[in-house]
């Protein structure tokens, strides 16, 4: 969640009795993505009635997918539903996707966006374009408008903190490590308050990430560049040719100056590819976390860590959200997103 002070009433008015329904002890993990309005200050308030709300907040805003990232290092349970905190993604559906990955032994169970009405056009024209271009470069298993609320098991979860990776998007890594998995279809909801935190700077963003960080595909659209490129080239140099043996020279201007365009334009197409992925490779030399932790309620008093860490034990050896009891707990993970 990032700036949520208008929607965290609503959130926790549903979300809490959906958990309580379960019969199975549960922790709600909510990751404050650095929020700079009254969201820390309501989360604090709501912890005193609500023992099993932890909140992890971070130092800084990461973006949506490195606060992801935080939730799933730290949550603890047996299984972790992360869903954002602006209610479009319905609770309600926790239950069923609980349900089906217990009866089908499943340890990815995807929340698949059926109906989009309330969405604006653009932006159901959008992801679907996004949607096509990844499925495209990662291949069938990407489900079709799956968005980040999704339900993993342990072995899901610990699968994907082995992963080196930096610049994750959840979207492809999920689908990209071959758990069985199964599909709970919703229709998406509008905002009950408040604003979208994802721009389209944010949504283009997200796709050059998705598919720079897992496809090579544009170096090799930089390579088919290059060579249609010579190949216009090439019928330039014979179109030159031919006029200057026809005597048909003094023209010309229009033909050279549309090449040197074009070569022009490949040419910052291909560095710009090129620059892309030599900035992935940076970012992984330098090695840096993808968030800083400032705290964790969960935590004893001690200084802040950066980037993944092991869940500490409750203080005083209490255990006021039962999980030290727990044969199936479920974990949750709070984030926004539009």
């Amino acid at each position: 969640m990032y700036n949520e002070e208008e929607v965290l009433p609503a959130l926790v008015s549903r979300l809490r009795p959906v958990l309580a329904g379960l019969g199975v002890p549960y922790e709600v993990v909510a990751v404050d993505d650095g929020s700079t309005d009254r969201t820390a200050a309501l989360l604090d308030a709501f912890r005193l009635g609500w023992p099993e709300l932890r909140v992890i907040g971070l130092r800084r805003n990461s973006g949506h997918q490195a606060a992801l990232t935080a939730g799933l290092d730290r949550a603890v349970g047996a299984y972790v539903v992360s869903i954002d905190a602006d209610l479009q993604d319905p609770p309600e559906k926790i239950p069923d996707m609980l349900a089906l990955a217990r009866a089908e032994h499943l340890d990815i169970v995807y929340g698949i966006r059926a109906d989009r009405a309330s969405d604006t056009g653009f932006k159901r024209w959008t992801a679907g374009l996004y949607y096509r271009l990844v499925r495209r470069l990662a291949g069938p298993s990407v489900p079709a408008q799956a968005g980040d609320f999704r339900l993993l098991s342990r072995a899901a979860v610990d699968a994907l903190k082995a992963l080196p990776d930096q610049q994750r998007v959840y979207r492809l890594l999920v689908p990209w490590l071959g758990f069985p998995s199964g599909e709970v279809t919703y229709e998406r909801a509008p905002r009950p308050a408040g604003q979208s935190k994802y721009p389209l700077g944010r949504m283009i963003r997200l796709a050059v990430d998705s598919v720079t960080g897992f496809s090579a595909a544009p170096l090799r659209i930089a390579t088919w560049l290059g060579g249609f490129a010579f190949v216009v080239c090439l019928g330039l140099m014979i179109y030159t040719l031919s006029a200057h043996a026809f005597q048909h020279t003094v023209p010309g201007w229009t033909s050279l100056f549309i090449g040197v365009l074009f070569i022009g334009a490949v040419q910052l197409v291909c560095v710009g590819l090129l620059g892309e992925y030599v900035g992935r490779i940076y970012t992984a030399v330098q090695n840096r976390p993808t968030y800083f932790v400032g705290r964790d309620t969960a935590a004893s008093p001690e200084p802040a860590t950066a980037g993944p860490a092991p869940v500490p034990p409750p203080a005083s050896g209490a255990d006021p959200a039962g999980l030290a009891d727990a044969q199936a707990p479920v974990s949750r993970g709070l984030r926004q997103r539009s």
